[in-house]
């Protein structure tokens, strides 16, 4: 009586499958938290280095300001937003709505700012209604000389908007200096923007 043929390796139960497995499945638990650490790493070492995180790099500082016309805000006396007037001028585009609590945050330090006849304030606004807009303007004042509308968000996809507020600098040549995403703070003014307008002023006509 011929032996049944023998089997080339040992037998694995169910239970050694299963323990067979686990460093596997520990690699999937771990992969998670080492991200999470990695990400925190990173965000502490922005907050060591004293940076200020509202200041984003955009690829379109160095290159020219969005050749976007937009119509002006109905309701006031005022032009709407228009790239060939930038030439000459330093222009500062504050983009906001009425709609955005941080944009009521900053509104005061615009005023401050609109009193510098160095500086061209344009106000870009972003996906709101007329009557909303003008009442906020109304009740907290206007720093604009020139206020574009931007209805359906296109000219702020241009601008490489990320959220609102978000405020360019334009130098004389047409071109973005600057950008500040979030409201502006005193701080930030001072140590950010100013020396920023400073610079671009130095290349306007004289």
């Amino acid at each position: 009586m011929s032996e049944a043929p023998r089997g080339h390796g040992k037998a694995v139960s169910g239970k050694e499958r299963t323990e067979a497995g686990h460093p596997l499945r520990r690699i999937f638990v771990i992969l998670p938290l080492l991200a999470f650490l990695a990400l925190s790493a990173v965000f502490l070492m922005q907050l060591l280095s004293g940076r200020d995180t509202a200041v984003v790099p955009s690829a379109l500082i160095g290159e020219q300001a969005p050749q976007t016309s937009l119509p002006p805000l109905e309701g006031l006396a005022l032009p709407g937003l228009e790239p060939a007037d930038f030439l000459g001028k330093v222009s500062l585009v504050n983009v906001w709505g009425s709609w955005c609590g941080p944009c009521r945050q900053e509104h005061p330090l615009l005023m401050e700012l609109a009193r510098d006849d160095r500086v061209r304030l344009v106000g870009l606004n972003y996906k709101d209604r007329p009557e909303n807009a003008r009442r906020f303007l109304g009740e907290l004042g206007n720093p604009y000389e020139a206020i574009g509308v931007d209805r359906n968000g296109r000219a702020a996809i241009e601008w490489g908007v990320y959220g609102v507020p978000e405020t360019f600098l334009v130098g004389p040549d047409g071109t973005i200096r600057y950008k500040h995403v979030g409201p502006f703070t005193p701080q930030s003014i001072q140590r950010e923007l100013m020396p920023e307008i400073d610079k671009a002023l130095k290349d306007a006509p004289a």
